[in-house]
């Protein structure tokens, strides 16, 4: 019999993109991104991506104390791949962006693969009131605001964890993005096989139509060959089709709040296992099976859990 194919379900429990007042099952304090991530795992993710947030203010927080606050607990209670964004907020700067992760040592991180404009001012005509007063500028800011990730910023942030053995999860938001990948996978400074997380739907960067997401398989097939490893996101109601998609060409998938609120039309996710479980009854019914998170870090070249700092 054929040897059943594997898929990497990624699972990223908060983010930076969606604001308190959108779901009240958004995780915003420590324990609640803990138990989430947990959740989420115990549902059969492989690899938990994390970003904290100030439990007040429910605010993007890239902090030492909120990450420290987190990511031991997490590993006491699941075995998963824990990754640590470098992404942030587009409101950040790098060195606020790349703290956590020079001083966390993580298996995985998130690297984004250019500047770009980040438009979230359309969900303003959704939400009517705001539970606090920094959501409504922050999500009118990105009309006029550029998501900053330079040449420079991305060397720096590769050349900070090359030391650490630290992997990265490559963001890339539209077809050039691959090619900048590719500029530093040429120079060595990436290293096979390169995990290129492809994300579909965000205002600035490639849409989610199902050309979208055959055109940025075709482009990294073309440009890194067996060297890679392809996961896609879709953002909000594409979801699950894009992450179908991708399963069926022969790619891994992530899901979480920090991409998407919903669990169907109109129904919001009530947790990120919900997500998760949905996820793997679609890879479970197309006749795939969930990797385990050793065989995650397997597929991807891992360090493994006993070489992080913390």
């Amino acid at each position: 019999m054929t040897k059943q194919r594997k898929i990497i379900i990624t699972c990223a429990v908060t983010g930076a993109i969606h604001t308190p007042s959108m779901s009240p099952h958004l995780p915003v304090t420590p324990a609640e991104i803990i138990d989430a991530a947990v959740g989420a795992a115990e549902a059969g993710a492989a690899i938990i991506h994390l970003h904290a947030r100030n439990p007040v203010t429910g605010q993007p927080d890239q902090s030492i104390e909120q990450f420290g606050a987190i990511l031991p607990a997490i590993k006491q209670r699941t075995d998963c791949v824990l990754n640590i964004t470098t992404g942030g907020s587009p409101t950040m700067s790098i060195d606020e962006r790349l703290r956590p992760v020079a001083e966390f040592k993580p298996e995985v991180a998130s690297l984004n693969m250019g500047s770009m404009n980040f438009g979230l001012y359309p969900m303003l005509s959704r939400y009517g009131t705001f539970k606090h007063e920094w959501e409504r500028p922050y999500l009118e800011g990105s009309r006029d605001r550029v998501f900053r990730n330079t040449f420079a910023d991305i060397e720096k942030i590769l050349t900070t964890c090359a030391e650490n053995g630290t992997r990265f999860e490559i963001e890339c938001y539209d077809i050039g993005h691959l090619y900048t990948c590719a500029h530093f996978f040429e120079r060595g400074l990436l290293k096979a096989p390169v995990f290129i997380q492809s994300v579909f739907g965000i205002l600035g960067g490639i849409g989610t139509h199902n050309e979208d997401v055959m055109h940025m398989k075709r482009t990294a097939d073309r440009l890194f060959g067996d060297a890679y490893r392809w996961s896609v996101l879709g953002a909000g109601r594409s979801q699950m089709a894009i992450a179908m998609q991708s399963v069926l060409m022969g790619g891994h998938l992530r899901v979480g709040l920090e991409d998407s609120l919903w669990a169907g039309p109109g129904k919001l996710a009530e947790s990120n296992a919900q997500q998760v479980q949905l996820a793997r009854q679609m890879v479970e019914a197309l006749g795939f099976a969930v990797a385990t998170p050793d065989e995650a870090r397997d597929m991807l070249a891992l360090k493994g859990s006993d070489r992080v700092n913390f």
